[in-house]
């Protein structure tokens, strides 16, 4: 999920802060992430880490917000009991990989910010004429677009395990599977705005991203979920 905060006073940078005055949780969710944090600052995206220093009950414990032509990823995780559930059921040995799999989430988001392609549909994409803009509400729209946003950084953290942790892929897939069944019915089935199953069904399929990966196998995440992404939404309503 993408916040963006306009109250940066009220938060602490990390690293800038003393490393003591980090949570044993914070330190924990930021060691499992810095695998894809160093990558996605080694391909030039330019991201601020902050950890809320007051408790924040019922907020995203990761989230990305974007300000100032850079990304804000966001620990909220003091008092927080979301910080728990969404891990929850994961033996403690798994949890890391399933974080860095969420950090990876939220990389994709700062990359189609910081590629100013946020709402943006794939170049030479052709939106059927029933789907455009002027054929939709206003709420059917904004649900549609945070929809296909979310999908994509699904993709982005799916093609991040596929690649680095090939033997952890299905577990993170079925994980993401559950965590976005469970989210749709709060919120209204599949036409909700995190309703991304779609596209996970086509990462369900044996070597989904080989086939993205580029004549040389070295193709981004980024660029693997893209190849994905485009086809989920030539289905998309």
């Amino acid at each position: 999920m993408l916040k963006l905060f306009s109250l940066w006073s009220l938060f602490l940078a990390v690293p800038a802060m003393a490393h003591a005055q980090l949570t044993d949780l914070e330190n924990r969710w930021l060691q499992a992430g810095q695998p894809v944090i160093a990558f996605a600052r080694a391909q030039g995206l330019p991201i601020d880490i902050i950890a809320q220093p007051q408790d924040a009950p019922g907020a995203v414990p990761l989230a990305l917000g974007y300000e100032g032509g850079r990304c804000k990823l966001v620990l909220s995780l003091r008092g927080n009991a979301q910080a728990d559930s969404v891990l929850q059921g994961v033996p403690a040995a798994r949890q890391g990989m399933l974080i860095e799999a969420m950090t990876a989430h939220e990389i994709g988001h700062c990359q189609r910010y910081a590629q100013d392609n946020w709402h943006a549909l794939p170049r030479g994409f052709i939106e059927p004429r029933s789907r455009q803009r002027g054929k939709l509400t206003a709420l059917t729209q904004e649900l549609r677009e945070t929809r296909r946003e979310e999908a994509y950084a699904d993709l982005v953290a799916l093609a991040w395990m596929h690649a680095r942790h090939p033997g952890q892929y299905r577990e993170v897939l079925a994980w993401m599977r559950g965590v976005r069944a469970a989210g749709s019915g709060a919120g209204g089935g599949v036409g909700s705005s995190h309703a991304t199953q779609a596209w996970l069904a086509l990462a369900e399929g044996e070597g989904a991203f080989n086939g993205a990966d580029g004549a040389d196998g070295t193709a981004s995440p980024f660029e693997q979920a893209q190849v994905l992404w485009r086809k989920g939404l030539s289905g998309d309503k």
